[in-house]
């Protein structure tokens, strides 16, 4: 809602860099509908004072260009504003924003990254476990490999030559990734889309294209898990920088606690919730709380032991099918406790921007 013609130019820019068409209007629009309906409604400056008496709502945003505008914080208030907007400084927020009203996006993904303490710890095979347990849930389920010496975790999911997008295929991604493209685009395994290496290409995935297609992922909500290396350059860091929460697996010897702490203390300068998931058989006086203890982190629990994995994964079957299998059993129990709690929403100020109040 504008009348000021630069202002009007600039939001239809920044709506057509988000992928979306708006409706726009230089009132109020009469009868029920459009104000109320509107997953977003950004509001111009002079447009402010015919928005008083309008039902309040989320997702209202006052917009302008004049950064010492004398009366923008009464309007904001008068109108229910969420957010007060000065371009061009908040441009790129606010098309982030406008492409998340137009995809729906409501709360993101759970995300959940699996890093092994050391070579063979399982971490792959939980990762899997994890994402296929979500899926016969119901949960909407994204696995995304991000390991690229790990051999594909596609293989894990008997997939490897099914048909959709690899890692090459985002390796120059910039800017801003569509979550429902990219969930079109995957794979789609045992319920779940998985993203992985190909078998032919050796590719860099640059920190940029990791972010775009990680916060994709995570726009489109219910659960994602992310199999890491051990070695944190800078695309894992920013995988590890998305996070919720992360998993490190330990088998239960000292020489692997030992490089478990090494592992922990360079994922830990970007990730602040690492977690211990212990795997026995263990050394003589070790039990999962000592390796937990040795690792100053707090334990997630004990990976069990299931006998027959490596049979069923060569005959294509994944981690975590056997619904009561004590993997999944493990699995469902994690999913249960992490997503126990809600996400807490906020109302702020966007950047280039101030909050109302």
């Amino acid at each position: 809602m504008t009348e000021d013609v630069e202002l009007l130019d600039d939001l239809l820019r920044l709506c057509a860099a988000a992928g979306t068409e708006p409706e726009v209007h230089h009132t109020l629009p009469e009868g029920r509908g459009g104000w109320e309906q509107a997953p977003m409604v950004l509001v111009g400056d002079d447009a402010a004072p015919r928005c008083r008496g309008a039902l309040r709502r989320q997702g209202v945003m006052l917009v302008g260009h004049d950064q010492d505008a004398p009366d923008v914080w009464r309007q904001a208030v008068e109108i229910g504003a969420e957010y007060v907007l000065r371009l061009p400084d908040a441009e790129s927020w606010l098309v982030d924003q406008i492409a998340n009203a137009a995809e729906g996006v409501g709360r993101p993904a759970l995300t959940v990254g699996v890093i092994g303490g050391r070579g063979g710890a399982g971490a792959s095979t939980l990762a899997c476990a994890l994402a296929v347990t979500a899926a016969r849930a119901g949960r909407r389920t994204l696995l995304i490999d991000g390991d690229p010496l790990g051999g594909g975790i596609d293989v894990l999911l008997g997939g490897e030559r099914a048909e959709g997008m690899r890692w090459p295929d985002f390796a120059h991604s910039k800017g801003r990734v569509g979550g429902g493209a990219l969930e079109e685009s995957l794979p789609a395994l045992h319920g779940l889309r998985v993203l992985s290496w190909g078998r032919d290409d050796s590719v860099v995935i640059p920190p940029q294209a990791m972010k775009a297609v990680l916060a994709a992922a995570r726009r489109l909500g219910g659960v994602v898990v992310v199999d890491l290396p051990r070695r944190v350059d800078e695309s894992a860091a920013e995988a590890l920088a998305q996070l919720d929460l992360g998993l490190l697996v330990v088998p239960g010897e000292l020489r692997a606690v030992a490089a478990a702490k090494r592992v922990a203390s360079t994922a830990g300068m970007v990730l602040g919730d690492l977690r211990v998931v212990a795997r026995g058989p263990y050394a003589a006086g070790l039990d999962e709380r000592w390796v937990a203890q040795a690792l100053d982190l707090p334990l997630a629990g004990e990976l069990p032991l299931e006998s027959g994995l490596l049979a069923a994964q060569d005959d294509g079957v994944p981690p975590g099918s056997g619904a009561r299998g004590p993997l999944a059993r493990f699995c469902t129990a994690f999913w249960e406790r992490a997503l126990a709690g809600g996400a807490v929403g906020g109302i702020g100020a966007g950047p280039g921007g101030e909050g109302a109040s």
